[in-house]
């Protein structure tokens, strides 16, 4: 890209009209980003959407986003086997791009990515996120700075309910659309990233053990749109063997002797969106979880524990910097978006491309690729597996 890009001047197309792409433009908007188009799986969904989201620009195709010369950057929010083909793309066509997890379906076509962009020259991230909220940089800064002193343990999981139910489905369980590796890959690599960002250990090994309890699922035997506001009744679904798993306890070994385990699963009745981590050292621990964001517990040996709130005034100055209310003014779900973007975007305007970003990128994904597939080669083989 040879124009100088400024705020004024940037402009971004999204593809993807689900729940996450319109995060994406709020994000963006909340950052005075200009949104120019917007890109579905039909040009009729992308239409109404955009139209519904005061987007100018309804793009039938992605060859159709790519060739607008208006458009900087493009996010992509599709389906998890869109992510390698639509990146790689995107970066052919002189493109920033921000990414949806998982980067691609293999290492080998994230590494492919990595190595595309460098040779580009061009600004790559991966969604990760949970990262942006105050309350992760606060852990991070609480850690690095040794005030937990040495790392011990890092456990958690990360649960949800909204496959807990023989009727619940969603794409994310065909293997040919979001992989072989489900509830792992969707969210247990947000609390894999997460931990990795807090502590900066990398996973040396694992050993993982999945679950299937909906071997069979009840799929609608036509688009979900189709039954928009009438009950659904046996007739309208058709028997659909699962592979995937709805459950996982991960054993980790990280850098430095410390040890790790991890649950996840999209089966846990009542947890709508969970992610729970507790990090154990030599001086104090930390725990957090993200249906209660702006909390933090610090555990202590010979003192009174500590529930530290979200306000400014009282983190530290790294916290600081990703915290946009004062304290008693809650900041949640969406303000990740704006504050990763913030991020993102201060990177692409100011144009200096050899500074490290401040910002998860497509190595980070491509990490989190040979993670999972990792964890996906112990479970099959019932074994301890290193990650290369």
């Amino acid at each position: 890209m040879n124009k100088q890009l400024t705020k004024q001047t940037i402009g971004v197309g999204v593809a993807g009209t689900g729940f996450i792409g319109p995060a994406h433009v709020e994000g963006l908007r909340r950052n005075g980003i200009r949104v120019l188009g917007l890109m579905g799986s039909t040009g009729e969904k992308a239409e109404q959407k955009a139209a519904e989201l005061n987007i100018p620009r309804a793009y039938s195709s992605l060859e159709e986003m790519l060739a607008d010369p208006e458009v900087d950057v493009v996010h992509l929010a599709t389906p998890n086997h869109l992510h390698h083909p639509h990146a790689k793309a995107a970066l052919l066509a002189g493109k920033h791009v921000v990414c949806e997890k998982p980067l691609a379906m293999t290492s080998a076509e994230s590494a492919e990515l990595v190595q595309l962009a460098a040779e580009k020259k061009l600004v790559n991230a991966v969604n990760y996120n949970i990262r942006m909220y105050p309350l992760a940089h606060q852990a991070r800064s609480m850690v690095q700075s040794g005030e937990l002193g040495d790392i011990f343990i890092m456990q958690g999981s990360y649960l949800q309910d909204w496959l807990l139910l023989p009727t619940d489905w969603n794409w994310r369980l065909e293997p040919n659309l979001g992989g072989t590796l489900r509830a792992v890959g969707d969210i247990g690599s947000h609390w894999l990233d997460l931990l990795t960002f807090i502590t900066g250990l990398r996973v040396e090994e694992v050993y993982a053990d999945f679950k299937t309890f909906h071997p069979v699922r009840k799929k609608p035997s036509k688009p979900l749109e189709t039954f928009t506001g009438k009950m659904l009744t046996p007739e309208d679904y058709i028997d659909q063997p699962i592979s995937t798993e709805d459950y996982a306890t991960i054993l980790m070994h990280y850098e430095n002797g410390v040890h790790g385990v991890l649950t996840v699963s999209q089966v846990s009745s009542g947890r709508k969106n969970r992610l729970f981590y507790e990090i154990n050292g030599s001086k104090s621990s930390i725990a957090w979880n993200s249906e209660r964001p702006n909390e933090m517990w610090i555990g202590h040996r010979s003192e009174p524990n500590q529930i530290l709130m979200k306000d400014p005034s009282l983190l530290s100055p790294e916290a600081r910097v990703v915290t946009s209310y004062p304290g008693g003014h809650n900041e949640g779900f969406p303000d990740t978006f704006k504050q990763l973007y913030a991020r993102v975007y201060d990177y692409i305007l100011a144009g200096d491309f050899d500074k490290t970003p401040d910002f998860p990128t497509f190595e980070d994904g491509h990490y989190e690729m040979q993670l999972c597939e990792a964890i996906e080669r112990s479970a099959r083989e019932q074994r301890w597996v290193k990650i290369s």
